[in-house]
């Protein structure tokens, strides 16, 4: 049975955040925090480059193929601004994640549970290919502002 990304996620809080929270009462909350999410960069770095490889391609249009695959389900609505061989920039003006993680009180952790795993991905995706995002709905924006650029030369 195959579970739609969201409620992957939502499955996987409900069981790190007991964790997170009593590793805080050790190390304090944000130093917790801070260790899965780096724990979450690092994997989703290693998965962007498992995914560049399987396809044997990490073009703009096969970035954009997988990141439209994260909002399956209804998990996210989108806007598309652009969308070229050296550019993908979309607002995403609905997040179901931040609102199943607010719904279930876990909000404050919703940045390092998932959030945080993009940019590395697309790092390990393709290494030429900047990402940008200075907001998110996570965080209380009205909007996340994702922005992918194909270096120049590359």
């Amino acid at each position: 049975m195959k579970i739609d990304l969201i409620e992957q996620r939502v499955i996987e809080a409900c069981a790190l955040v007991p964790v997170i929270r009593a590793f805080g009462e050790k190390i304090g909350i944000d130093a917790a925090k801070a260790l899965v999410q780096k724990t979450h960069e690092a994997s989703s770095h290693q998965y962007g480059a498992a995914c560049a490889e399987q396809l044997g391609s990490n073009s703009m249009a096969d970035l954009a193929q997988i990141v439209r695959g994260w909002a399956n389900g209804g998990a996210l609505e989108e806007e598309i601004i652009e969308l070229t061989s050296r550019t993908y920039a979309f607002n995403v003006v609905r997040c179901r994640y931040a609102e199943r993680y607010h719904e279930l009180g876990l909000g404050e952790f919703g940045y390092c549970l998932s959030c945080c795993r993009d940019e590395p991905f697309v790092k390990g995706f393709n290494k030429n290919i900047r990402f940008q995002r200075d907001q998110t709905i996570m965080e209380g924006a009205s909007h996340c502002d994702f922005r992918f650029t194909l270096e120049p030369g590359s």
